[in-house]
C-alpha cells in the first residue's frame, strides 16, 4: 500500500474531516487499509472503532453485530449520528442515492448528510465517515463538505506477496512446476501493474492452470487480463504484437539502440541509476518499416503494445477531448510497464485553427505528460511528415532519441526479400524448385533499388498471385515481372522524398547502420534512389566542389561555407540564406543567429518573438537568461491547525 494514502488518511483523520469519499472498486482492500490507520495509535493519536454499512447487511458495529432497521441509508445515518465514541463509518455503494446514473439525489439523504458533517466537526468525540464506492459522484450540495482521498492501485510489492503466496500454496503438491527464477517474478509482478490483486491473482491462477506450468512464456495471460482493462476505456487499443525484430529487414542501428533497453524499466536497471527510456520518435519514407518496428519492439521485451487513435480522443461531446487525453493517460499508466503506439502522430499533433484552442490544449496535455511521467510507458511515435510537427515535441526530453528510416539499402533490400519470402514459401508445393539462395537475393535487390520494404512485400504478393492464377509454384520470373512492373514511390513522391531527407540529415539519427550503407553514400543514405555524392574533400583555399568544406572561398550548394554561405549551408562569416546557420552577421527567417537573430531563431544577442534570448530582454514565449522575467507571485496563506 502507497505510504502516501496512509499518511493523507491519519491526517484527515486527525483533522477531524467528517465525510471522505474513496473511489474503488476494491472495497475489501479499502476496508482493511482504512481499519488499520485507524486502529494505530502511532497514527491517529486515538484509535477508532470501525463500522461498516451496506444495502444488504445494514449497520454493523466493530463486534460484527448487525443493527437491526438500518438498511436503508437514511436509518443508518441516523444512528451514526448517535455513535458516541471514536469511530471510523464506513459505507459502502451509497452513490445511487446520491444521484449517480443520471438519477435525481434524494433529498433526505442529502439533508442527513449535511448535518452529520456539523455534527462530526463540533462533537466531543471524533468521528469520521468514509464513502467507498467504484463511481464517484457527490451532489453539488455536498461539494464543499465532502473530500475525495486517491485509492492508488496496488504496488508492485503487493502483487509480488500475491503471486509467492499462491507460489508457496501451490509448489507444495507438485502438480504445477514453478520455473520461475527471482528475476521472472520480478516480470510477472511488473506485468501485472495496473491491475487490482483480485485481477491480479485470477490472472496468476490461470497462469499456472493454462498447462500445469508457471513459466515466463505465462505473462500472455497477465497481458491478456490487462486487455480487458484496456478495452474498458475505450481510446486506447491493446495490439497483439506478434511479430519480432528480426520480421523486420535492415534498421540495424535503431534494433541495436532497442536491444541496449530490454529490460530498462526492472529493478537491475535501477541498480544502475538508468530511469526508465521515455521513447522514441521514428520518421522517414512511408512504407519502411516504421510501423512494423513498434510492434517488434512490444514483443520481443515482451511489453503490452498500447496504441492511441487521436481521433478517439476527439470524438465525443464538446469539451470532452481533454478529459478524453487524461482518461487515456490513465489507463496507459495503469497498465505500466507498456508500450504506448502514437501512429502518424503529425495527422493529430500538427495544429489547426477553428478548434477554439481544443488541439492545442490536448497537445499540452500529452507534452507535460511526456516531460513529468513517471511510470514506464515507452512512446513510440511514427510520422511521416515531420515538418508538420510542433518544433516543442522534438527537443530532448520528449524523446530518447529521433531516428531516420530511409528507402532500404541494398543490403538491407536483401534482407527483406528473404523475410518475406521465407514467410510466404512455407508450402513447398508452393515454393517448387525455387531456392532462396545469395544468387537470386541479390539480383531481386538489385532490380528493386529505390523501392521501399512494403513495396517489395507487395511485389512477393503480387508474383503469388500470377503463380495462384495458374495454379503452379512461384518463379524467379513472377517476381522480376512484379518489380517492374510496379513504380514505386522514389519516382511518384521523389521530390517529397528528397525534403524529408534534406529535413533529417542534420536533425536525426539514421536507423540504418553504417556497415549496411551502400558504398559511395553517406551513412544512412538510400541505396541507390539518388546518385551518391562523392566523398567530402577539404578545401583550404580553392572552391570547394559538392559536400566539400571551404575554409576561405564561397561554397556551392550542398556545401559548407566558412568564408560565405549559399542558400541550406551552415555559414560562419557572410550573411546565410534559408536554413542555414550564421556565426557572424545577422541570419535569414528560419535559420540560427549567433549575432543577431530573426524570427523563430535562437538568438544571442537580441531576440525576437520564439528566440531564446540569452543577453537581451526577451519578448513574450521566449525564454530569457538575461532580460527581465514576467511576475509570477505565489499566494501564501491557509489555515492553521493544532495537534
Amino acid at each position: 500500500m502507497a505510504i502516501a494514502f496512509r499518511d493523507a488518511l491519519a491526517q484527515m483523520f486527525k483533522a477531524r474531516f467528517p465525510i471522505l469519499y474513496v473511489e474503488s472498486s476494491e472495497e475489501q482492500r479499502v476496508i482493511a487499509e482504512v481499519s488499520g490507520v485507524a486502529a494505530d495509535a502511532a497514527q491517529v493519536r486515538t484509535p477508532r472503532a470501525v463500522w461498516t454499512w451496506s444495502l444488504t447487511t445494514g449497520l454493523v458495529q466493530p463486534d460484527g453485530a448487525p443493527r437491526q432497521g438500518t438498511t436503508e441509508p437514511e436509518a443508518a445515518l441516523d444512528a451514526a449520528l448517535r455513535v458516541d465514541h471514536p469511530s471510523v463509518l464506513i459505507f459502502k455503494d451509497l452513490h445511487p442515492t446520491l444521484g449517480a446514473g443520471g438519477r435525481p439525489a434524494s433529498p433526505g439523504l442529502v439533508r442527513r448528510l449535511r448535518d452529520l458533517v456539523a455534527a462530526f466537526k463540533s462533537g466531543s468525540v471524533p468521528r469520521t465517515l468514509v464513502l467507498v464506492s467504484p463511481v464517484l459522484h457527490i451532489p453539488a450540495e455536498l461539494e464543499k463538505d465532502v473530500t475525495i482521498v486517491d485509492f492508488p492501485l496496488p504496488t508492485e510489492t503487493e502483487i509480488r506477496q500475491v503471486l509467492d503466496g499462491m507460489i508457496a500454496a501451490n509448489s507444495a503438491s507438485g502438480r504445477i512446476q514453478m520455473m520461475l527464477d527471482d528475476l521472472g517474478r520480478e516480470r510477472f509482478a511488473k506485468a501485472a501493474l495496473g491491475l487490482t490483486l483480485h485481477e491480479a491473482e485470477n490472472a496468476f491462477a490461470r497462469a499456472m492452470v493454462n498447462d500445469g506450468v508457471l513459466d515466463s512464456r505465462d505473462l500472455e495471460v497477465v497481458h491478456e487480463e490487462k486487455r480487458q482493462t484496456v478495452r474498458k476505456s475505450g481510446l486506447l487499443e491493446f495490439v497483439d504484437a506478434s511479430v519480432n525484430l528480426d520480421d523486420v529487414g535492415g534498421l540495424e542501428n535503431l534494433k541495436q539502440w532497442l536491444a541496449k533497453r530490454d529490460g530498462s524499466w526492472l529493478g537491475e536497471a535501477a541498480a544502475y541509476g538508468l530511469p526508465a527510456p521515455r521513447g522514441v520518435l521514428i520518421t522517414g519514407v512511408p512504407g519502411c518499416g516504421k510501423s512494423l518496428t513498434a510492434k517488434a519492439i512490444a514483443a520481443v521485451w515482451g511489453l503490452p503494445l498500447l496504441r492511441l487513435d487521436i481521433g478517439r480522443v476527439f470524438a465525443g461531446l464538446v469539451g470532452s477531448s481533454e478529459q478524453n487525453m487524461r482518461n487515456a493517460i490513465r489507463t496507459a499508466e495503469a497498465s505500466a510497464p507498456c508500450v504506448l503506439w502514437v501512429d502518424e502522430i503529425e495527422k493529430g499533433f500538427s495544429g489547426g485553427s477553428g478548434d477554439s484552442g481544443t488541439s492545442t490544449r490536448v497537445f499540452g496535455s500529452f507534452l507535460t505528460w511526456m516531460q513529468e511521467k513517471s511510470q514506464a510507458v515507452f512512446v513510440i511515435a511514427t510520422a511521416n511528415d515531420i515538418e508538420g510537427l510542433p518544433p516543442e515535441l522534438l527537443r530532448k526530453g520528449r524523446f530518447d532519441e529521433i531516428f531516420f528510416v530511409d528507402l532500404p539499402t541494398r543490403a538491407e533490400r536483401v534482407s527483406i526479400w528473404r523475410v518475406h519470402l521465407a514467410r510466404r514459401l512455407r508450402n513447398p508445393a508452393v515454393a517448387g524448385g525455387l531456392a532462396l539462395d545469395d544468387t537470386l537475393l541479390a539480383e531481386l535487390a538489385e532490380l528493386s533499388e529505390g523501392y521501399a520494404g512494403a513495396e517489395i512485400e507487395q511485389a512477393v504478393v503480387g508474383g503469388l498471385f500470377d503463380a495462384f492464377s495458374e495454379r503452379r509454384p512461384l518463379r524467379r520470373d513472377d517476381l522480376v515481372q512484379a518489380v517492374l512492373s510496379m513504380v514505386p514511390l522514389s519516382v511518384t513522391q521523389a521530390e517529397r522524398i528528397d525534403a524529408i531527407r534534406a529535413w533529417a540529415d542534420a536533425r536525426a539519427v539514421a536507423a540504418t547502420a553504417a556497415e549496411d550503407s551502400d558504398p559511395g553514400t553517406r551513412s544512412g543514405a538510400p541505396g541507390g534512389a539518388t546518385p551518391a555524392a562523392p566523398p567530402p574533400l577539404p578545401s583550404y583555399g580553392a572552391p570547394a566542389g559538392p559536400d566539400q568544406q571551404g575554409y576561405g572561398a564561397p561554397a556551392a550548394p550542398p556545401q559548407r561555407g566558412y568564408g560565405g554561405a549559399a542558400p541550406e549551408q551552415p555559414g560562419y562569416g557572410g550573411a546565410a540564406g534559408s536554413g542555414q546557420r550564421s556565426y557572424g552577421d545577422a541570419v535569414a527567417p528560419d535559420q540560427r543567429g549567433y549575432g543577431g537573430a530573426g524570427p523563430e531563431q535562437p538568438g544571442y544577442g537580441a531576440a525576437g518573438p520564439g528566440q531564446r534570448s540569452y543577453g537581451g530582454a526577451a519578448d513574450p514565449w521566449q525564454q530569457g537568461q538575461g532580460g527581465p522575467g514576467a511576475p509570477s507571485p505565489q499566494g501564501q496563506g491557509g489555515r492553521a491547525v493544532e495537534f
